[in-house]
This record gives structure tokens, C-alpha cells and sequence, in this order.
């Protein structure tokens, strides 16, 4: 089932099998719901949810001023609308600060939460980095679109998959410019919050692509140390988009720990 809801005016997919707890999805910046699709395909016996945030594929951008709570909001009304008393959270990226935000405010709802290819204390070197990036967006979309493709994926991959290459390519080339800066803005200067990951109280898991470039492997490990009923795990010769370059590794990982916490 695929519809909006709220005043988010949000689309999703609703793959609904059973009575059992749902797992949400939520994709990054610049993407879509349909990252997930190697998840859904694997997960089809499940209770999945997947939709776009606000500004990105089919949901529209119903407010000009974008910050992380609102996306939490929309994330909460999704859950509300659809009567949802309990989740599976897995974020990734962006994504991934939305389900802590998420878990920091609403352990009660929460199952499971997965946080895949999230960040943690940049050094100041990466910050400048980030920042650069976002200048550059700003001077250059093609260029800043060909190089985060880089960044997620790795050589050999995007040499021996040239279809997923451009529907990724294309998926970033839909969202808006203005959109694409407004939330890259936040993503670039968020500051964490050691205090607000604390409150994770959820089983929690937490995955980075062994190459991830930009979401580090350390700063997984680091912020596990702070979400006391937490585990890391880091996925052979993945890179950012690892849920899709390594897709058999990730899907068992995740299913893994959803069975263990169902």
C-alpha cells in the first residue's frame, strides 16, 4: 500500500503482512524511499515502512524552514497516523540523526533502532571538509553529485553496475537545489549532543561500511560507547551505501538483530 498522510502531506509504502511490530525506513539526503528497495525485497515477510522525507521524491515541501526536529515530527505523525504502537527504527545518514533524535525523545516506541552510516564529533579537519562540500554544492551541482556517488560507492561497484549508478545519480538530480542545500546545510553543521544520545535507551544497533569516508567507522564505535544497550558492527568493503553494494551482509546483520528483539 502506497499513499499520503498528514500534514507532512508524507508518502510511503506500507508493506503490512501481519499484526507484529513494523520496520521503518529512513533514507538520506538527496535520496529517496527507494534506496531501500534491497531491503524490502529481502524483508517482504515482514511488516516494512518506507517513505520520503519532507522535500524529497513524492512529499512535497510543505514549510520553508527545515531544521532536525521537523523531521522528527513528520517521522512521529507517520507512526501516529498509521497506529503504530511500537517500531523497528533504522536510519541511514541524515536519516540516521533523525532515528536518534527520534530514540532520545520516544524509547517507548521503539522495538529496535539500527543507525547505519551515522556521525559522530568531527574532527576539525572533517568539518572543514563537510563545509567544502556544501560550498561547493552551492557553485556546482553536477560536480558535488558525481563525487558523493564516489563517496558512496565504490569503484568496482559503480564500474559493474552502471543501472543502480544512475538511478542513484538520478534520484539525487530530482530533488531540488534549494532543497538539497537546506538540508545539507544541517547535516553539515550539526553539532552532537552527548546528553540526547544518552536517553537512547533501545537495543541498538549501529553499522558503517569498513571504507565509509564521511560516516567513519570510529565514530560509530565512539558513539556506541554511549548508547548503553548497544552493539557496532562494521560491514566488509563497504563504503557509505553499503545496504546496497553489500546487501546480502547488511540484510542478514539487520534481520539478526530485528529477530533477536522482536
Amino acid at each position: 500500500m502506497s499513499n499520503y498522510l498528514g500534514t507532512f502531506k508524507t508518502f510511503y509504502k506500507f508493506n503490512k503482512i501481519n499484526d507484529k511490530d513494523p520496520i521503518v525506513f529512513i533514507h538520506g539526503i538527496g535520496l529517496t524511499n527507494e534506496i531501500w528497495n534491497p531491503q524490502i525485497d529481502y524483508f517482504k515477510n515482514y511488516n516494512t515502512v518506507v517513505y520520503d522525507l519532507i522535500g524529497h521524491g513524492k512529499t512535497p515541501l510543505t514549510k520553508t524552514n527545515i531544521t532536525m526536529p521537523t523531521f522528527t515530527k513528520q517521522l512521529v505523525e507517520l507512526i501516529n497516523e498509521l497506529q503504530f504502537k511500537k517500531i523497528h527504527l533504522i536510519g541511514f545518514s541524515l536519516g540516521s540523526l533523525i532515528a536518534r533524535d527520534f530514540a532520545s525523545k520516544y524509547n517507548e516506541k521503539l522495538k529496535s533502532l539500527t543507525i547505519f552510516g551515522t556521525i559522530y564529533k568531527r574532527s576539525e579537519d572533517e568539518k572543514r571538509q563537510i563545509i567544502n562540500r556544501y560550498e561547493m554544492m552551492k557553485k556546482n551541482r553536477d560536480v558535488s553529485k558525481k563525487r558523493a556517488l564516489l563517496r558512496w560507492f565504490t569503484e568496482k561497484f559503480i564500474k559493474e553496475n552502471e543501472l543502480i549508478y544512475k538511478k542513484i545519480y538520478l534520484m539525487l538530480e530530482s530533488t531540488s537545489h534549494e532543497i538539497w542545500l537546506k538540508v545539507y546545510k544541517l547535516f553539515a553543521y550539526h553539532v552532537d549532543d552527548d546528553a540526547s544520545i544518552k536517553k537512547i535507551k533501545a537495543n541498538t544497533l549501529i553499522i558503517t561500511g569498513e571504507n565509509d569516508i564521511g560516516s567513519k567507522p570510529k565514530m560509530s564505535e565512539n558513539i556506541s560507547k554511549l548508547i548503553p544497550n548497544s552493539k557496532y558492527k562494521t560491514i566488509k568493503n563497504g563504503k557509505h551505501l553499503c545496504n546496497i553494494e553489500c546487501a546480502e551482509t547488511f540484510n542478514i546483520t539487520v534481520r539478526e538483530f530485528i529477530d533477536n528483539n522482536a
